[in-house]
């Protein structure tokens, strides 16, 4: 156990804390354009005309029904290669990345926000108009604020599953910490070691993340809005 310590401390640690930059850099751009995203295609899904709501319903079967590994492999190696009024659009590794995690994230995070949405009683919107609102006032006022606190919980679990399949980026050359631990691997020969300690940076990131999300339910929560346990 203490070769293995020395060794990480040697070798793996620098590697990755390096890596652990690039991770964060895909990881949180990639959450919060999620959650935008997610809460348009939510609201559309509930409240848009029907053409609306049909697109955004493909939109979310599309996502939702293909592998992440193969949305990735299609910004990165395939976009390049479709021609879009005479120009090619072409991303980099970490831009498709991006792109990719915050589409699919946004796709089952609308899910959550199109349940909470329709777990608002009808009667808020004829309490709403009684005073006066528009029908879009109300949605961005009154229904979408209780939402959002609805589904914090699915939103945050939606989060940490893109802390963990952040890892997926390394298949299309981001040198994140899964593209580190795999090339410490094999320049060093010690995969136990490598993914071993690899694994250690994302239980500390997945638990620094849930604390962050637990942080911000308590943050955003109304006293006496959600049911109690007793009930």
């Amino acid at each position: 156990m203490e070769e293995y310590w020395l060794f990480a401390s040697e070798r793996i640690v620098p590697g990755l804390n390096a890596a652990l930059l690039v991770s964060a850099k895909l990881i949180v751009p990639s959450a919060l354009y999620g959650m935008l995203l997610g809460v348009i295609t939510g609201v559309l899904r509930v409240y848009g005309f029907r053409w609306v709501r049909r697109v955004a319903d493909l939109y979310v079967a599309l996502f939702r029904g293909t592998p992440l590994v193969v949305q990735l492999y299609f910004w990165y190696f395939a976009l390049p290669y479709i021609v879009i009024g005479g120009h090619r659009i072409v991303l980099d590794a970490m831009e498709a990345s991006i792109l990719g995690f915050a589409l699919c994230s946004a796709a089952y995070q609308s899910e959550y926000i199109r349940g909470g949405l329709l777990s608002i009683r009808s009667g808020q919107f004829k309490a709403a108009k009684a005073l006066g609102m528009t029908p879009l006032q109300t949605v961005l006022h009154v229904v979408l604020p209780q939402a959002v606190r609805r589904s914090m919980p699915g939103i945050g679990n939606e989060i940490i599953y893109l802390v963990k399949y952040s890892s997926l980026a390394s298949i299309i050359t981001v040198e994140e910490l899964m593209g580190a631990a795999r090339s410490i691997a094999k320049s060093t020969w010690r995969p136990v070691e490598a993914y071993g300690t690899v694994a250690i940076y994302y239980l500390l990131l997945v638990t620094i993340a849930m604390w962050l999300l637990r942080w911000a339910e308590d943050y955003f929560s109304i006293p006496g809005f959600e049911r109690s346990k007793e009930d």
